[in-house]
């Protein structure tokens, strides 16, 4: 299986778009084959971050992600609203 950890930080005004993007990813991505859980959390402790955690099947399941219609939409929404650095794990 496949974990990404994605860290988020908005740029100033930008959170509620990044977020409404990050939940309508979600629940697209979780009817996707090979997704085994999608979540975001909003940090309690430092405004305009947000974290994305996923867990994917496999290697395809993810790349199949990756070039899905509502990944390259919302994923387009949210790298304009701020950063991003991603942490890939395997196990």
């Amino acid at each position: 299986m496949i974990r990404l950890n994605c860290f988020f930080q908005a740029k100033e005004g930008r959170l509620n778009d990044a977020l409404a993007a990050a939940k309508a990813l979600t629940a697209a991505s979780l009817k996707q084959d090979g997704c085994i859980a999608y979540d975001v959390f909003e940090s309690a402790t430092r405004p305009g971050i947000l974290l994305i955690c996923e867990t994917w099947r496999d290697e395809p399941a993810l790349a199949a992600h990756s070039a899905s219609e509502p990944f390259v939409k919302y994923v387009a929404v949210i790298n304009d609203a701020g950063t991003m650095k991603i942490e890939k794990f395997e196990f």
